[in-house]
């Protein structure tokens, strides 16, 4: 097998949750743990002026939310981990998805107090589309929460999928003293710190042992014996090709802010977790020990260092070995592309690399000839699938504000969308353009980084457009469709044909009215179900 050894050491992974469950304190955590930071970022306190490694954009910062998936990469216990913090909100949630396309498996973090959330559950249906392997992280477990084995069944019972705790909490709140791991028979005992240590876990074997009722106390040691006979009774031992299949998610328990229970999730994550696996392409299944490198674009953003006007595409790569100063083939510009310093990634921070191998999210200068989805090969012509652009949920026209900055927002908008922060249309023969989003802080985010990083002025009219739908079919039928429905036909940035429906009504009409006329809800229109 081709880079057996280096496959078999690398991890690719998201972190997932609904907003401040505690998603990105887990993540600086980790971070922690791998030696890659010494000090966590305060997420979201004005008073202190450090803020979290993997949020970069000035909004992020002024917000103290993640509008944007970071890209971290780190060494622990000679595992190379390749981490992707991805936006909580759900007005980014098309950011996830498509990051979700470029992992192996998915820690998701749920806040005890409130435990599971919309974005949630909007999350896992994403997951189980593709079958990702999921560990569940219960979080704030030093907060008053919801009662263990509620939590557990609300979990499977909301997100629909069968779990395996492998640690077990002793109360939480303010009586919350530690979480016992299933998985290798510790105790870990409860103390709020802001370092990587494993100093408080304790080796119980047997929870028999006298010592467990002198550290925790005989009321809690009881309590944790029934609890753990109960647990092991129910579930047994894990049985990791049900975890590797998407079907069981492995549960932990702790608190991230308190760098509680990260060390458990760690330890087991990297032993249990999926080595970097094969994609399919419009041609065929990629398999990682191939030895020829493929790879594809899931992220493209633009000013990552406004100083520098830089534009950075995330490639993951897929099989084969990536090397410095080597020409790959660009699938759809059908061209031949090298590039002179890769980048791996700590965040904002970037190091130059050599040579990367599958799993790894390599950062590529790019001058603008990338897009979502776009692939790189060594000679095979090939697109990877499974990138898809969602049909929008909000419309709004943009409109100028400095006609002397025409060029400076043509370029952003193009720029930005591009980036995937939301979609551009432009009417069919006309000038007029639309923005689609998911959520609504998106327009006030790309129009914040319109003014500041491309100095363009603009303002959003709101649109009463449903949904958009992309078109195929017949030639004829479209561009009749199209002469008559001129109001509601747009293109996207690629040329494609899109109808903007007003209403659900409006929409089943036209597609009764016309049969030869396919509405695909996404972009990808091969794998388009409508």
């Amino acid at each position: 097998m081709m880079y057996e050894k280096e496959i078999g050491i690398r991890r690719t992974f998201a972190i997932i949750s609904h907003p401040d469950a505690g998603k990105t304190t887990l993540t600086e955590k980790l971070l922690l743990f791998g030696g890659a930071i010494q000090v966590a970022g305060a997420v979201k306190s004005n008073k202190i002026k450090k803020h979290a490694t993997s949020d970069f954009m000035e909004i992020e910062r002024q917000r103290g939310i993640s509008v944007a998936t970071s890209v971290m990469s780190f060494e622990y216990k000679n595992t190379l981990i390749n981490l992707l913090d991805t936006p909580g909100h759900k007005d980014f949630a098309e950011d996830t998805y498509r990051t979700l396309t470029a992992v192996d498996s998915v820690i998701l973090v749920i806040d005890s107090v409130n435990g599971v959330e919309e974005q949630t559950r909007k999350l896992m249906e994403v997951c189980r589309m593709r079958d990702t392997p999921v560990i569940v992280f219960v979080n704030k477990l030093d907060r008053d929460g919801k009662y263990p084995f509620d939590l557990l069944d609300e979990i499977e019972k909301e997100l629909k999928i069968s779990l395996h705790p492998l640690s077990w909490p002793i109360n939480m709140g303010k009586e919350f003293k530690g979480v016992y791991n299933l998985y290798d028979k510790s105790l870990n005992i409860f103390t709020a710190s802001q370092k990587a240590t494993d100093e408080n876990t304790i080796p119980i074997p047997d929870l028999n042992n006298g010592k467990l009722d002198e550290i925790v106390g005989d009321r809690d040691a009881n309590q944790l014996r029934e609890d753990v006979e109960l647990l092991e009774g129910v579930y047994g031992d894990l049985d990791t090709e049900a975890y590797l299949a998407g079907l069981v998610a492995p549960v932990f328990f702790g608190s991230a802010v308190n760098n509680f229970g990260v060390k458990e999730l760690l330890d087991t994550f990297i032993q249990v977790a999926p080595t970097p696996l094969g994609r399919m392409t419009d041609k065929r299944y990629v398999t990682p020990d191939e030895a020829k490198f493929t790879g594809f674009i899931f992220k493209i953003h633009a000013n990552l260092d406004p100083r520098h006007r830089d534009r950075i595409a995330f490639l993951r790569v897929c099989s084969g070995k990536f090397e410095r100063n080597t020409f790959y083939k660009h699938t759809r510009l059908e061209k031949d592309v090298r590039f002179s310093n890769p980048y791996s990634f700590l965040a904002r921070e970037k190091d130059v690399i050599e040579e990367a191998y599958p799993g790894d999210v390599v950062g590529l200068f790019d001058t603008g000839n990338f897009k979502i989805g776009d692939t790189l090969t060594q000679g095979e012509v090939m697109q990877f699938t499974g990138i898809p652009t969602f049909s929008p949920e909000l419309f709004k026209e943009l409109v100028n504000k400095d006609p002397m900055k025409t060029k400076q927002l043509e370029k952003g908008i193009r720029q930005l969308t591009d980036e995937g922060v939301a979609q551009l249309f432009t009417q069919h023969n006309g000038n007029r353009k639309v923005i689609g989003c998911v959520g609504e802080l998106q327009f006030e985010v790309i129009q914040y980084r319109l003014l500041q990083e491309y100095g363009a002025s603009c303002a959003f009219v709101p649109l009463s457009f449903y949904k958009a739908c992309w078109i195929t079919g017949d030639k004829k039928k479209i561009e009749d469709f199209a002469r008559f429905k001129t109001a509601n036909i747009m293109e996207d940035k690629d040329g494609n044909l899109v109808y903007l429906a007003q209403s659900e009504w409006f929409l089943n009409t036209e597609r009764q009215n016309n049969p030869d006329i396919e509405f695909h809800f996404t972009s990808e229109f091969k794998t388009a179900k409508v």
